[in-house]
């Protein structure tokens, strides 16, 4: 192995100034350092020349459109109308119903498999999470269309009729069981079981980092298991779980396959998220590819396709903001 070689500055014995340790970077380390470097900024490079692609293939879909492409609620390529004023909404209403569903769910299935589950039953749990996890989207949109979204106009209706005076709840059409197939509700609990075993997941791994010596010391101070869990575990793992949940929100935002298997897709919005008629912008690129031509249609795509990569620019962006301010185990560091 390698050792880089320090040498040290003689100075007089009577100089208060402090020596000078000069540390000689040895070869291998060098080259080591070089490649970390490399593959860091690569990730930028990447990052960047793909926004760039994006940027040079909707261009023709914004000169054409301009702002309106943000406003307009249409989307035609017979009549080259294309606008995503009502898809982005639909795609926000969507993400934010599988993320207020599943954090809170993953975070307390983390912590139990964590802090509170037999070591056998762990075991089969964190297994089992790990293989939600791996099932591919395309199984969970078809499980979500054939099995789920039948067994689940009932509840869609029982919703309807007893929490109508909720906004989104209520109906603009007449309520019969087809009022509510293919609704950005359907489409948000599946994208959310497909969110949840990412958020367990992560968050289970950092809560066990959690210091073994400060949950002794929580336990020695008379701190019963959920105070422990309160002021050592969670505190410890805050950065790490915001930085879990932003990864889920991303997925849901940019989910395709479950998406456009489920949803009756539309291009207005739709405030009533029982209401049959969704969209996403993923499932709508996804969708319409094989009708797009040439020019101006799959210019329009690429566009929409644009918002989507800015959505999860900011998303992660903001969870990198909010991790920094809250570095995980700040609170139990010694």
């Amino acid at each position: 192995m390698a050792v880089a070689v320090t040498s040290v500055t003689a100075v007089p014995d009577d100089d208060d100034t402090p020596r000078t340790i000069v540390s000689r970077v040895s070869r291998a380390d060098s080259v080591f350092r070089a490649v970390l470097r490399v593959g860091g900024l690569s990730s930028f490079a990447i990052t960047g020349l793909i926004l760039i692609f994006l940027l040079y293939r909707s261009l023709s879909a914004f000169g054409a459109d301009g702002f309106t492409f943000f406003t307009k609620q249409s989307w035609s390529f017979v009549d080259n109308e294309f606008g995503i004023g009502g898809v982005l909404p639909l795609t926000v209403i969507i993400g934010a119903i599988a993320s207020i569903l599943a954090i809170p769910l993953a975070i307390a299935a983390a912590l139990f498999i964590s802090e509170y589950a037999p070591g056998g039953i762990r075991r089969v749990l964190i297994a089992v999470i790990d293989l939600m996890a791996a099932i591919p989207s395309i199984v969970y949109g078809l499980w979500g269309r054939y099995w789920f979204m039948p067994r689940a106009l009932g509840t869609m209706g029982w919703l309807s009729h007893h929490a109508g005076w909720f906004p989104p709840f209520r109906l603009a059409i007449q309520q019969t069981p087809s009022a509510f197939v293919g609704s950005s509700a359907i489409a948000g609990l599946v994208v959310c079981l497909m969110v949840i075993p990412i958020i367990t997941s992560l968050s289970r791994e950092v809560f066990s980092q959690a210091p073994q010596g400060e949950r002794e010391a929580a336990y020695a101070l008379g701190s019963t298991r959920w105070g422990m869990v309160r002021t050592v575990v969670l505190p410890f793992g805050k950065g790490g779980v915001i930085g879990a949940c932003m990864l889920g929100i991303g997925r849901a935002l940019g989910e395709t396959i479950a998406v456009l298997l489920i949803i009756n897709a539309i291009y207005a919005l739709n405030p009533h998220i029982l209401q049959e008629g969704s969209e996403s912008i993923a499932a709508l690129i996804a969708g319409d590819w094989s009708s797009a031509g040439q020019h101006i249609g799959s210019s329009a795509l690429f566009a929409a396709g644009l918002v989507l990569f800015a959505m999860t620019l900011v998303v992660n962006s903001l969870a990198s903001i909010v991790i920094n301010r809250s570095r995980s185990g700040a609170a139990t560091a010694d």
